[in-house]
């Protein structure tokens, strides 16, 4: 089964980095039975961003779950020598993975060592990074998705960096169509709506959803926003 099977057109992806975790059982169920397809699960490594965050093992634990509910799980991987872990996120659940351009060396060789692990591939850029030269990366690499940070990555939490918008329209202009785009970092019901008409299709929430403590009213909430 390809990682995208069974999206709709846009998805709301809750990111797990902001659950609850005593309950984290209990809110993916919730979800699951709220509509969602896609969870995103963030993980850093104190080196590449500062925060040190969840990483295999907990996967491990949620992974079945989520995808006996129908759900798919996308990892991104906030570490540097990501191609190191592909095996063992794949092994846990994973049915994709989005590492950073900034991280890696070449990303035409990263991208190939996640697909011989059955992985969809994403690649991922912060605020100040150059669209033009993720975008020709990304395409040369074939990687599925493009993933625009709207918050330097790290916390969760951050508020939408407003040029993020910008940056959407002009990858979308740059990528082929059947690349999808993400965004992730400061999504709300208030911009949700925009950050899809700049031309995001994957768009990433994490304290809109959880922040109510009722996830699955959050993620309603957020797709009633979408339109």
């Amino acid at each position: 089964m390809a990682w995208a099977d069974g999206l709709r057109e846009a998805e709301v992806e809750p990111s797990l980095y902001a659950a609850d975790f005593a309950r984290l059982g209990e809110q993916i169920e919730q979800l699951l039975a709220a509509g969602t397809r896609l969870f995103h699960y963030d993980v850093g490594d104190g080196h590449f961003v500062e925060p040190i965050i969840i990483g295999p093992i907990v996967l491990q634990s949620i992974g079945g779950l989520i995808h006996e509910g129908g759900g798919r799980v996308d990892v991104h991987l906030m570490i540097e020598s990501p191609e190191r872990h592909f095996a063992a996120f794949r092994e846990a659940g994973a049915d994709s993975v989005t590492f950073h351009y900034e991280a890696v060396e070449d990303v035409g060789e990263i991208a190939a060592a996640a697909r011989e692990h059955g992985l969809g591939v994403g690649v991922a850029l912060k605020p100040k990074t150059s669209v033009e030269d993720v975008a020709e990366a990304a395409i040369a690499a074939g990687a599925d998705f493009v993933l625009c940070m709207s918050i330097e990555p790290g916390y969760s939490g951050q508020k939408f960096m407003p040029e993020a918008f910008e940056r959407l329209r002009r990858l979308r202009e740059l990528l082929p169509e059947a690349m999808q785009l993400q965004v992730d970092g400061g999504v709300n019901h208030e911009n949700i709506a925009a950050a899809r008409e700049a031309g995001a299709n994957l768009l990433v929430a994490a304290t809109a959803v959880f922040g109510g403590g009722d996830p699955a009213s959050g993620y309603r909430e957020l797709v009633k926003a979408l339109g």
